[in-house]
C-alpha cells in the first residue's frame, strides 16, 4: 500500500553517479594512504612542474592527502595549505551534488561573482608567493 520501495529505488539510482564518485574518490585516498607519495617519483611527477619547473597551486596535494590519512594535519598544512579549504569546497559540492539527485534541498555554492574572483585572486597569490626563489611555501 506504500509506495517507499519504488521511491527508494528510484533515490538509489538517482544518487548512484554521486556514490560512485565517492567511492572512486574512497579509493584513491587509500591508495594514496599505502602508496607514499613522499618517496620521490612514487606517484611520478607533476606535467606542469616538470615541464616549467613551476609549482601549480595544486603541488604537494598527494602528501598532503597522505599526511591526513596518518592524522598528520600539521604536516598536510605544509605540504599544501589549499588542502583544507578546497576539501571543504569539494566536500560541499558533492553534498549539493547528492542533495538534488535524490531531491533534497541542500544549499547551493554562493553564486557571487565577487567571492570567486576573490578565491582565483587568492589562489594566483599562493601560486605566486611558493614559487618566489626561497620560498617558504614550496611543496
Amino acid at each position: 500500500m506504500t509506495d517507499t520501495a519504488p521511491g527508494a529505488r528510484v533515490n538509489l539510482r538517482a544518487a548512484a553517479a554521486p556514490l560512485a564518485t565517492a567511492a572512486g574518490i574512497g579509493a584513491l585516498t587509500l591508495a594514496l594512504h599505502l602508496r607514499d607519495p613522499h618517496e620521490q617519483y612514487s606517484w611520478g611527477v607533476c606535467p606542469l612542474f616538470a615541464a616549467t619547473g613551476v609549482y601549480c597551486p595544486g603541488c604537494g596535494g598527494l602528501r598532503a592527502v597522505n599526511d591526513i590519512t596518518n592524522g598528520d594535519f600539521a604536516g598536510a598544512f605544509g605540504s599544501n595549505a589549499l588542502i583544507f579549504p578546497a576539501g571543504v569546497v569539494l566536500v560541499w559540492l558533492w553534498v549539493w551534488w547528492l542533495g538534488r539527485r535524490v531531491g533534497v534541498d541542500v544549499p547551493a555554492v554562493p553564486k557571487n561573482k565577487y567571492l570567486w574572483i576573490t578565491v582565483g585572486v587568492l589562489v594566483a597569490v599562493w601560486t605566486v608567493a611558493r614559487n618566489l626563489p626561497g620560498s617558504p611555501f614550496a611543496p
